[in-house]
Order: C-alpha cells, then structure tokens, then sequence
C-alpha cells in the first residue's frame, strides 16, 4: 500500500513556526517644522531607557540632520564608515536610506521634503526596523502611507 501523499513530520513543524514578528509603529504627532525636535526627544528617551546608541538609525524626509550634515564634511567614506561601525546612533537622510542596514530602532522625521518623500522612506524604514518604528509628523500624512490607526 502507497504511503498517503502530506507533509512529513519535519515540515509540518517548520510550517508551524510563526512567522517573524513585525516592528512595532510609534507614531509621534509633530509638524514639519517639529519632526526633527520629535525624533531627538525619542532618542534621548530610549537611551535613558537603556537601548544603546548603536541600536538606533534617524531617518529625515527634509533637511538633513545636522549631524549628518556635520560628518559628511569629512567625506562619504569617513560617514558611512561610521554606520557599519554601528556604535552610535546614525542620522541619514531619506536618500541613503535604501544603503542603510538594519537596526533594532527606526526613528523617522517627517521633516518636509517632496510629498512623495514619506511614501518612499516610511515602507524603507519598516524594513529596516528590527523591533520599533518610531515616525515622528504628520499623523494624517503617515497614516495614509502606512495603514490608518498607526
């Protein structure tokens, strides 16, 4: 008699895993003007809370941060060295954002910038946010790319 066709045991557990969880969203209500100001008060808390600077990458959809702005005066090289070093926390802007790896902590400034800023870098961001999202802006904006009720 023919064996039943079906999953073998092995598979059928490795079915059953769960799936990698997603990060958690945080979104902060801020302006334009405020994101920047937002997503430093985010970063200061979590690391008074602990997380270690190394942990967390700051995306901005307008004006670069400025320390960004600061450390690429001593080139590209010396400033992306700095991100695979990992052992502080990274400020890109939302161009370099598909270069940067993945961290635990994703803090985005909806800083202004093109419209279609935010619907590039919020999905980007997702993807490289290990446990926590956190988008600082507009809420009606940021909803609208990422899901309502974010």
């Amino acid at each position: 008699m023919a064996a039943k066709p079906g999953p073998s045991g092995p598979a059928a557990h490795t079915a059953a895993a769960p799936a990698p969880a997603s990060p958690q969203i945080q979104l902060i209500p801020a302006s334009a003007e405020g994101a920047l100001d937002a997503a430093e008060e985010a970063v200061d808390l979590l690391l008074d809370s602990g997380r270690a600077p190394g942990e967390v990458l700051v995306i901005t959809t307008g004006e670069q941060h400025p320390w960004a702005t600061h450390e690429l005066t001593f080139g590209e090289a010396s400033y992306w060295a700095q991100h695979d070093a990992g052992d502080d926390v990274f400020y890109a802007d939302a161009s370099a954002v598909g270069r940067a790896t993945t961290r635990p902590v994703v803090v985005v400034a909806v800083n202004s910038g093109p419209d279609s800023s935010a619907a590039t870098v919020l999905p980007l961001a997702l993807g490289r946010a290990g446990a926590l999202l956190i988008v600082c802006g507009d809420p009606q904006q940021i909803n609208s790319v990422l899901g309502a009720g974010v």
